[in-house]
């Protein structure tokens, strides 16, 4: 069980947000409501969501302060234990996640710096402070709890490629593919909340994934540059980026202009193989590879096992209506050392469980073998 202590502020409003992605990572919540936190929300918010207590009912996993002001930021790191909520965060050695909203003014105040520094020193205490209107959103407040128990991921260093790549022609024009970055951004959220420690390399993806170092790329030389580089730093590279196969021969400075012409020759070279480079200087990395077929993907994904020397492929067919690029949905076949599954049309965040499922049961499986 995880303990949501609610303060009296605008993120209050958003508080059952916080709640849902939660529970839909399969944990019961029960929530304590500080007082005057009814002028924002009361407890009939919470009805159909978890129940509004005195006190927790069992000791929690984990303990949540959102939002949280200079009052109850100054509360916690002087130890004053004037309530419930304070007493679940001090009488034991338990995750803490405290998502402050303060004004600038108040955020910038010498005292509440001094606060939030003291917290910082306490382990396992992860301090979310909001920008523009102050307000944490209720997405990183979840992914930052979830990451901060114990999960089957932990200690392990994740980089995920996301997106899909854009070769420029001009300073306006690019050739690129319809890749939305969704499954990557499952893939990175779902491993960071298992306990991960998570680095994502995002080619053109309009939003981050709040709790991962995230980097922005654009073109496929961008991409390879910055997964070689961030390949010798974890234990596994997950390349769910959908990656340009062909890149201009010439990039045009400034725009191509039409004029009187009705015709355009493009040349178009190869660009290189990102898995290869990063498996000739990282040899005993775990590498999931992805294999995007037009028509059904298990051959291909067999064949990619082998030629690209990684340890798991997942192949999807982007001729299916509704799946893969740009939907919420997919299909696919994992393939690996020891298997193959098919994963029926999910919702992304359950085919990202799938990935993650075998990625972990064959780690061990490698490991093992190394015995």
């Amino acid at each position: 069980m995880i303990l949501l202590v609610i303060g009296p502020g605008p993120g209050a409003l958003r508080a059952p947000d916080i709640i849902r992605e939660l529970a839909t990572a399969g944990h019961c919540v029960e929530v304590v409501l500080q007082p005057n936190t009814e002028y924002f929300v009361g407890p009939a918010a919470f009805t159909a969501l978890a129940p509004v207590v005195e006190e927790p009912t069992e000791l929690p996993e984990a303990v949540i302060f959102a939002p949280a002001g200079a009052g109850e930021l100054a509360r916690l790191a002087r130890g004053l234990n004037d309530g419930v909520a304070e007493y679940s965060y001090s009488s034991s050695d338990r995750p803490v996640v405290v998502a402050l909203e303060l004004d600038e003014a108040t955020r910038e105040h010498p005292a509440v710096r001094e606060n939030v520094r003291l917290l910082l020193r306490e382990d396992g205490r992860r301090i979310l402070e909001g920008s523009g209107d102050g307000t944490v959103a209720p997405l990183a407040v979840a992914n930052e709890a979830l990451n901060a128990l114990s999960g089957p991921m932990s200690g392990l260093r994740v980089l995920v490629t996301a997106g899909g790549t854009r070769e420029p022609i001009d300073k306006v024009r690019f050739v690129g593919n319809r890749s939305s970055g969704k499954m990557g951004r499952a893939v990175a959220r779902e491993a960071l909340r298992r306990g991960a420690e998570v680095t994502v390399v995002a080619a053109s993806v309009e939003e981050k994934e709040p709790g991962t170092r995230w980097l922005d790329v654009e073109s496929y030389a961008e991409l390879e540059e910055a997964t070689v580089r961030f390949a010798g730093e974890v234990d596994a590279l997950i390349m769910a980026a959908a990656v340009s196969d062909f890149t201009p021969v010439e990039v045009v400075e400034g725009k191509i202009r039409r004029g009187g012409s009705k015709e355009l020759e493009l040349k178009l070279v190869a660009t290189g193989d990102i898995l290869k480079a990063v498996r000739e200087s990282n040899s005993g990395l775990f590498m999931v590879g992805f294999a995007a077929t037009h028509g059904d993907p298990v051959a291909d994904a067999r064949e990619k096992l082998e030629s690209k020397n990684v340890d798991l492929v997942v192949g999807n067919d982007v001729s299916l209506s509704g799946s893969g690029f740009s939907s919420d949905e997919n299909e696919v076949h994992i393939v690996g050392r020891s298997g193959e599954q098919f994963v029926s049309r999910a919702p992304k965040t359950e085919v990202a469980r799938a990935i993650l499922d075998a990625l972990i049961r064959e780690i061990g499986e490698k490991e093992a073998r190394k015995d």
